[in-house]
This record gives C-alpha cells, sequence and structure tokens, in this order.
C-alpha cells in the first residue's frame, strides 16, 4: 500500500493561470505542452519554448515538480524538433518528460533527463512494465486496467525489488480524474480516417463527442439513437474509492485537463488533496465523499463516473449532452484595478451586468491562480456603503488572500 503522505497529485497547466490555481489547490506536480509534439497541441492551450525557464523556476520556488510532454508519434522530420525540446526541457531545469515514441525515451535517456512513459503506450502487464524499467523509473499504466490488475503489478515490483533507471523502485501512475476516450488508453485513429489529421500526433478532432444517426442502407431509414452521444464517455471519477486506490499501489494521481479552465484545475486538485488528507485522518467517510462529488459537479465535466475500469465495470457511462455538465458557471463582470494590502480590499470597475453584496465570485489572474469568495460589504468610489454596481461604475469589496491588478472577476452562479 502507498503511504498518503507519499502520494504525488500530478495537476494539468496549459496556462500560468492554469499552473497558479494547481499550486494553490495543493498539487506536487504539474504536466504541461509546448506547442508541438504534444497530445493537446491542436485541442489545449500551450505554452512556450521560452516559458520554459518561468515554468520550472515557479515550479521549483513551490516546491513542486515540472513535467514537459512531447508524447506523441514522431515522423522523421519530427525528430529535429524533439531533440530542440528535450535539450530545452533539460537546459531550463524541467523535472522529467512524458514520451509516447521510443526516439524520445532513447534521445532522454542519451542526454541523462528522466523519462516517463505515456499512457498511450498502454502498459498492461509487469513484464511490459519489467522491460521499460531500463529506460525509466515511472509507467502510465494503461487506463482499462482494474485496481486488482495494477495491484497484482505492484506487488511483484516490491516482491522483486524491481529498480527503474534511476536505480529506485518503479513507480505507477494512473488518471484519477478527467476525460476517457473509447479508445484504447487514447490510441485513436477516427479523425485520421475522417480529416487525414492524427489524434496520436496531438491533432484529434474529438468526433467521438458529436451527434451520429444510424442508416439502414437496405432502406434508407435513418434513426437517431436515445443517447445520442454514443461514443463519448463520461469522464473519470475515482473520488469514491481513493482509499483502494493506494492499496493497489498508484502513486502519483494524474489529473486529466491541460485544455481546462483555471478554476477546473483548481477544483478537482484541491478536492483530491482534501479527500487525500482526510483518508490521512480517518475521516473519508460516505458523507463527504457525496460532497467532493458535489464539488467536482461544480466545474467542466461530461457527467462523472462511479468506477469505470478500476471496478471492473463494464464502460456504461457515456455523456447524453454536448459539452460540459457542470453545475455552476462564471460570468465577467469586471477587472481589479487596484488592491489595497494593508486592509485587505480590492477595487474593481465593473465591465458588465451588477456585482451585488453576497455574490459569489471568482477572481482569476495568472499569478493569482483562482481566488473564491463572496462579496461582503460592498462599497462605492466615494467609500459610500452601496448593496450593488452596475456597469461602469468603481466598487471596492474586502478579499482573504492576494489579487492583482487586472485579473479578472467572475460571478459564479448555478448554471
Amino acid at each position: 500500500m502507498i503511504n498518503p503522505k507519499e502520494v504525488e497529485i500530478m495537476a494539468p497547466a496549459g496556462s500560468f493561470e492554469s499552473l497558479a490555481a494547481a499550486i494553490k489547490g495543493g498539487c506536487n506536480s504539474v504536466y504541461f505542452g509546448v506547442t508541438q509534439l504534444n497530445m493537446r497541441a491542436r485541442a489545449a492551450a500551450n505554452l512556450t519554448l521560452a516559458d520554459l525557464a518561468e515554468v520550472a523556476e515557479i515550479c521549483h520556488k513551490n516546491k513542486i515538480k515540472a513535467y514537459l510532454a512531447v508524447n506523441t508519434l514522431l515522423y522523421d522530420h519530427d525528430t529535429k524538433i524533439m531533440r530542440k525540446l528535450v535539450d530545452a526541457a533539460k537546459e531550463n531545469n524541467i523535472d522529467a518528460i512524458i514520451a509516447f515514441d521510443f526516439a524520445t525515451i532513447q534521445y532522454c535517456n542519451e542526454i541523462g533527463i528522466p523519462v516517463q512513459v505515456s499512457v498511450q503506450f498502454s502498459v498492461s502487464n509487469y513484464e511490459s512494465l519489467k522491460f521499460f524499467a531500463t529506460m525509466t523509473n515511472r509507467v502510465v499504466l494503461a487506463r482499462e486496467l482494474t485496481l486488482d490488475q495494477i495491484r497484482d503489478i505492484y506487488e511483484r515490483i516490491e516482491k522483486d525489488q524491481l529498480l527503474g533507471r534511476e536505480g529506485k523502485l518503479m513507480e505507477i501512475e494512473a488518471f484519477v480524474h478527467g476525460a476517457l476516450c473509447v479508445a484504447q488508453s487514447g490510441r485513436c485513429f477516427m479523425s485520421s480516417y475522417t480529416d487525414n489529421a492524427s489524434a496520436n500526433r496531438g491533432a484529434c478532432l474529438q468526433n467521438c463527442r458529436k451527434q451520429y444517426k444510424v442508416t439502414d442502407m437496405e432502406t434508407g431509414k435513418e434513426l437517431v439513437l436515445d443517447n445520442h452521444y454514443v461514443m463519448s464517455a463520461a469522464d473519470i471519477c475515482t473520488i469514491d474509492f481513493l482509499d483502494e486506490l493506494l492499496k493497489s499501489g498508484v502513486g502519483t494521481w494524474k489529473i486529466e485537463g491541460r485544455g481546462r479552465s483555471p478554476e477546473y484545475v483548481y477544483t478537482v486538485v484541491k478536492t483530491y488533496r482534501q479527500a487525500l488528507m482526510d483518508i490521512e485522518a480517518g475521516t473519508y467517510t460516505k458523507e463527504k465523499i457525496e460532497q467532493y462529488f458535489e464539488t467536482l459537479k461544480t466545474v467542466y465535466n461530461r457527467g462523472l463516473s462511479k468506477g469505470n475500469y478500476y471496478l471492473g465495470r463494464e464502460l456504461e457511462a457515456y455523456s447524453d449532452v454536448h459539452g460540459s455538465q457542470a453545475t455552476k458557471e462564471k460570468v465577467f463582470v469586471g477587472t481589479i484595478k487596484k488592491y489595497f494590502a494593508k486592509v485587505g480590499v480590492a477595487e474593481m470597475i465593473i465591465d458588465a451586468g451588477t456585482l451585488s453584496s453576497g455574490d459569489e465570485i471568482r477572481i482569476l489572474g495568472v499569478t493569482t491562480g483562482v481566488y473564491e469568495g463572496v462579496v461582503g460589504e460592498l462599497r462605492a468610489a466615494d467609500m459610500n456603503p452601496i448593496t450593488s454596481g452596475k456597469k461602469g461604475e468603481v466598487v471596492t469589496f474586502p478579499v482573504t488572500e492576494r489579487v492583482r491588478v487586472n485579473d479578472a472577476v467572475y460571478l459564479w452562479k448555478d448554471k
């Protein structure tokens, strides 16, 4: 069993705002891509090569690790770019590369930067993990494995004292939350067939998230299935059996979502961190688990599964609507203009709609990450108390944490 104190919660970071949100939520590491050769090159926000030094500095200042995803299949003409990315990562003190091509793994080994084996390799048994142990210290196991299968692999690692390339026991990583692809460990060819856009090279068009109808080729009769989104799997969610995940030997909990918003990253990381703390304290109860679910539902999700493959169940949970089923939404209302540190007060201009005392808000910024709170005492520009402000007006209100000039203020409303 993995000691809860040793669990690494790995968060997605598609932007500096999400990076700050992940750190504030309580992550131990982040992973991100830089423009090319990553599995979210087309679908998500990405940082750039020029950002590497700043990302590493922010992460290490906050005592977390930074991992660069170079996790696509490579053609010969890609290898030059791959080496440039890996060289830049090493030069800028990035902690490891996440790879899905033997050329990337080999080059990482050649220049001496740690590399982690991506889920796309579909490592599903101990012998395969043993093969990769000569190249890496960490493998992301196939998403299709059950907890019992993962536990068997973990127990063999312990029994054999299987050491990885860094001379430490081999580590197991698995996805605990986020989008699930119906293809084997995400290795999909659908958009290659339809649009010559390879999902395995970071160009997934998410065909599986669309509605389809079935046509009888003999009669021409068309059927629309009750569940229009017949290939759009609900999101992975393991929040209700994290104690079993620990027993299976998964030491790194990876959260999917490099294309998601800062509030998604913050909320999911914070919720899993709280659950881990509750496990340590012996207060991981059914009542708290229900609270976790309600919190996770507030941010982007396609429906939250309860078990998926991990519990040996068939993949019966599919999304029945397009896009998110989040119970909350953010509505832009204004921009922070000043922060008065001595009194803990923010000044903002209302750019849209209204802001009232008692409103639940989220404030997002590159350094702030995510601030969550409720508007208390609201004052006008002349410092007179007011109950509400409208577009064009300058207002002030107390905040419990530092916010920054140009941070965006949003109402956090029931959807």
